[in-house]
């Protein structure tokens, strides 16, 4: 078997195997993806809900777990303060 031989079988099951994850999960994997990050948004809410001025958790425990949470931070300000639009609840 040559290797253009090998290239072109290898692109088939290639494309037979995107089509069959295409069918099957990708709706799976883009509801967990957009689940984690409704869980993660919530977490970083009630740690570090103070700074918007919703206090939740006492600042001990926030303090805690701030190592955890600061390079989330920047993007979740971002996305809380950000202007939301009807269309926004659509998507």
């Amino acid at each position: 078997m040559t290797e253009e031989e090998k290239k072109k079988k290898g692109g088939f099951f290639q494309a037979v195997k995107e089509v069959v994850y295409g069918l099957a999960a990708h709706d799976s994997a883009r509801f967990a993806l957009k689940t984690r990050a409704s869980m993660e948004h919530l977490f970083i809410l009630i740690t570090m809900g103070d700074m918007l001025g919703v206090p939740i958790l006492p600042p001990y425990y926030s303090l805690r777990l701030l190592p955890y949470v600061v390079p989330q931070i920047s993007t979740w300000k971002r996305r809380m303060l950000r202007e939301k639009d009807l269309t926004d609840a659509l998507a």
